[in-house]
């Protein structure tokens, strides 16, 4: 999104609220994107993450976002979470069978109303900051903004497998197969969303779960939001 249509985006959502106000008056707030492979334990490090910040800067509280997207989308569009879900993570579309529910359902929303919707509410979470974005194309939709660090969790497979083997009780092929799938589901949200791929250059930092633990994890996310001078606003 570039600089102009954050701008018309953000204008748009103070319209909607009654509020006007001068784009220059608009001060962005810091906002930590994390994109990683299945069985990366995101959401976890997300969580650890927000507690170092918030007892290190007991002024503002951080929070962890990854299904409330889901959430606020649905809210918006008059669907289930789980509804809205599986359309975003469905890669094959089926626009002959959209056709008949759009006649015979009047509450019926299209993929590209459900995929902007969607887009809305990440920028929405991303420019009102202190937050922490798991997925959800976060890297991608908040690219343009200054005050906003890039990373992408990565592991070896069987580090990968092992993780997904103990957080789910599953069998090794089990784990294999949950892997593929879901990693399928999130390209075809990505699809639906932004129509975009992952590329290493999307990211400020890219970090290896294999080789780190999670507290230093924790702090090399710190230390590089520091150095990009994130929470300098």
């Amino acid at each position: 999104m570039s600089s102009n249509l954050l701008l018309k985006y953000l204008n748009n959502r103070l319209a909607e609220n009654g509020i006007r106000k001068k784009p220059e008056e608009f001060k962005p707030k810091p906002v930590i994107t994390i994109s990683r492979e299945v069985g990366c334990n995101g959401v976890k490090l997300a969580h650890m993450l927000t507690e170092s910040l918030n007892k290190k800067n007991p002024a503002v509280q951080w929070k962890v976002i990854s299904k409330e997207v889901f959430f606020e989308s649905a809210k918006e569009l008059n669907m289930s979470p789980e509804q809205l879900r599986k359309t975003l993570s469905q890669r094959e579309k089926f626009h002959f069978e959209e056709i008949i529910k759009a006649f015979n359902d009047k509450r019926y929303k299209s993929g590209p109303t459900i995929a902007k919707t969607t887009r809305d509410v990440i920028m929405h979470f991303a420019t009102n900051g202190y937050c922490i974005i798991v997925g959800r194309a976060g890297n991608i939709i908040a690219k343009d903004m200054k005050t906003a660090l890039h990373v992408r969790l990565t592991a070896p497979l069987e580090y990968r497998i092992k993780t997904i083997m103990d957080n789910n009780g599953l069998t090794r092929e089990k784990a294999i197969s949950f892997i593929h799938q879901v990693e399928e589901e999130r390209i075809a949200f990505r699809e639906s969303v932004l129509g975009a791929k992952i590329h290493d250059e999307m990211f400020d930092i890219m970090l290896n779960r294999g080789v780190f633990s999670n507290g230093a994890i924790v702090e090399l996310i710190e230390f590089a939001a520091e150095k990009k001078g994130i929470f300098s606003v």
